[in-house]
């Protein structure tokens, strides 16, 4: 018999970027992809259409990283793509040409997340100036990812 040597190709967990869910289970501030993008549902409203029309869902929502919306039209029985969300939390070490120095609990390095624009980027540039020390929540999904949060840490 020949040696046989399988190789596995390394993949993650699994996890996909998306999971389906019926229109009709879908909540408000809860979160939806929309024109591929995705977002937190802000509004949304059913109507019962004629004799043999299907429910209809309205759906209004917020591009969660570029605060962008987006609205959508979907038949309640059918599925949407939800997004999977995944929040961290990371200590702030420096601010470096409109990129973040962050680290994990671990220790692991992390300085590939942008300084958001607008009023939360200020107020962490701001707060870190006067050399406050700042916990970061860090949201990732469908390959992006972008600060959401931010307080102070407790010395």
């Amino acid at each position: 018999m020949a040696d046989h040597t399988e190789v596995f190709e390394s993949a993650d967990a699994g996890a996909s970027l998306t999971f389906p869910m019926q229109c009709s289970a879908l909540r408000k501030n809860g979160h939806v992809v929309i024109k591929g993008r995705p977002c937190k549902i802000v509004d949304m409203s059913t109507s019962k259409t004629g004799k043999h029309g299907h429910a209809k869902v309205h759906l209004v929502a917020i591009d969660i990283f570029t605060g962008k919306k987006y609205e959508d039209i979907s038949p309640s029985t059918h599925n949407m793509d939800v997004p999977n969300l995944k929040r961290a939390e990371y200590t702030l070490i420096d601010i470096d040409d409109g990129f973040l120095n962050l680290m994990d609990q671990e220790g692991n390095m992390k300085d590939d997340v942008k300084l958001q624009e607008g009023d939360l980027g200020a107020k962490i540039q701001e707060a870190f100036d006067a050399d406050k020390e700042l916990i970061v929540t860090v949201l990732t999904s469908m390959g992006e990812e972008a600060v959401v949060d931010y307080k102070e840490a407790s010395k």
